[in-house]
């Protein structure tokens, strides 16, 4: 029993691991077509979201089952209860990263406005967050899963700033509102993001210490 156990915690592993790298590839493009203004690019994501929700489906399908079957205890308990909630998060990062792709079709045929706002930083900021609290569960590392944690307050300083700039633009253009919006809206997913990978970062903790972090500061 205790064998076949591993084996399935292993293939659940995986599977949250491919989940993990869909999710990433999505944002990839999300952003990139945001960045350049790629409307073909960006519909690609709306294809990729469908499947990041097949896939966030199945294995919340074998999390129960893993319970019911083999009742884990201790560290592979903990495994199992992480990657529920985890998964739950990665197919709400697949849904931002479908939103930003639809708010690029819209600004693709929309008129230009005055305001230039150079996403790229944040975006990549929120990026390396996902990207790290992914590395911090396949390596089952708390001390990288804390970095990630640290970093949210930066990215939500980034949000601030763009949406100062954007409020702003609003009062002095509100014959742009609906674009201006869109870009609002942009910033607003992206500092999700990071507090998606926030909350994954979160449950690395508990699955490798057993300890509950959320709603307490980071080191």
């Amino acid at each position: 029993m205790a064998i076949l156990l591993q084996r399935q915690i292993e293939q659940l592993k995986q599977r949250v691991l491919y989940e993990g790298a869909m999710v990433e590839g999505a944002i990839a493009k999300a952003v990139t077509a945001l960045v350049n203004r790629d409307e073909a690019l960006a519909r690609r994501v709306f294809a990729e979201d469908l499947e990041i929700d097949r896939m966030e489906v199945e294995i919340e399908e074998e999390c129960l089952k893993l319970l019911a079957l083999y009742q884990p205890v201790a560290g592979d308990l903990r495994f199992v209860v992480a990657v529920l909630k985890m998964n739950n998060d990665l197919e709400r990062m697949g849904d931002l990263a479908k939103n930003i792709a639809k708010r690029v079709v819209y600004l693709c045929r929309a008129e230009p406005v005055d305001l230039q706002i150079d996403f790229r930083p944040m975006a990549a900021k929120a990026q390396d967050m996902v990207k790290r609290s992914l590395d911090a569960l396949v390596n089952a590392d708390a001390a990288l899963a804390n970095q990630v944690r640290q970093d949210d307050d930066a990215l939500d300083e980034m949000r601030r700033q763009i949406h100062e700039r954007l409020r702003a633009a609003i009062r002095a253009n509100p014959n742009q509102v609906d674009t201006l919006l869109k870009l609002y809206s942009v910033a607003k997913h992206l500092e999700r993001l990071g507090d998606m990978a926030t909350n994954i970062a979160e449950d690395v903790i508990y699955m490798v210490e057993g300890e509950i972090v959320r709603h307490q500061e980071a080191d």
